[in-house]
């Protein structure tokens, strides 16, 4: 990885570190964050029936690791902040997953070195961790290895255009709406006031980088039509509006632009075996 990189990815680290402490709190009752993670593990269900071996990437408090758990999955949680870490093991032992969730310092970046190097049935990554590196490539190339035959990805990541977001420059928020349009170079972004950078990537981008390997078999937008998260408290402050968006998005999310044009997208690779879908 380059020395920038490095920088960017420690910075990164840091500022999910500080988080840590306070991102349960934050986020655990927020509604459209429940409406979110259920919506991702209703796509995750079908690969993990009957408990299968997951390597989750920036897996940050353990949330969903602990889901899996619970589901029969064995879990290496692996992330860079050292505060998610800490969470992620005080979690999975306060519910007695300790023999299934197994916390691993690893960049996402270097699989290369895991200590428990697969082979996985499922790799997950889970509301945009793969935004924080400009090299989404070099963690791609690695699934492959990382996989057993017919194994799948499951990743949650932000593309280039949010609808949602760029109806705020109507509200005259230009900078906001308009920051995925530039993004090549990575944009700025801060948490808990430490900032590190951030990129987004088309659905095409992830598929041109695997396609050798792996096939798409899924892909859908989340919050496409309902509002982002960090819009804050609109599901408490329009109930009923918020019911029926939650049903057209439900109904559109696979579809043409719905798919590409949410907050974030899902999507599902399936590795191939002697270049059939396995």
């Amino acid at each position: 990885m380059s020395q920038p990189h490095i920088q960017q990815e420690q910075q990164a680290a840091m500022a999910f570190s500080k988080q840590s402490a306070v991102f349960d709190a934050q986020y655990s009752n927020d509604a459209i964050i429940q409406y979110k993670r259920a919506r991702v593990r209703a796509v995750l269900q079908p690969f993990v029936q009957g408990g299968v071996r997951v390597l989750e990437l920036n897996s940050g408090t353990g949330e969903d690791a602990i889901w899996l758990a619970a589901q029969g999955c064995t879990v290496n949680a692996t992330d860079i902040a050292t505060g998610m870490q800490d969470q992620l093991r005080q979690k999975a032992a306060a519910a007695g997953f300790g023999d299934r969730v197994f916390a691993e310092y690893c960049s996402y970046t270097r699989l290369d070195t895991l200590q428990d190097k697969g082979p996985y049935q499922l790799i997950f990554s889970n509301f945009a961790g793969l935004n924080c590196t400009g090299e989404l490539y070099k963690v791609l190339s690695q699934f492959d290895r990382l996989l057993a035959p017919g194994g799948s990805a499951v990743l949650v990541v932000m593309p280039g255009f949010c609808l949602w977001e760029s109806l705020l420059v109507l509200k005259g928020k230009f900078r906001t709406a308009t920051r995925r349009w530039f993004s090549r170079r990575g944009v700025p972004a801060k948490v808990e006031g430490l900032p590190f950078t951030c990129w987004y990537y088309a659905p095409r981008y992830i598929k041109r980088c695997v396609q050798d390997k792996f096939a798409v078999a899924g892909l859908e937008g989340l919050c496409t039509i309902v509002p982002p998260s960090y819009i804050s408290f609109f599901a408490e402050r329009h109930p009923r509006l918020y019911g029926w968006l939650v049903k057209q998005e439900n109904r559109l999310c696979k579809s043409w632009p719905w798919k590409y044009w949410g907050d974030y997208y899902i999507i599902t690779l399936k590795k191939k075996t002697n270049g059939i879908t396995g």
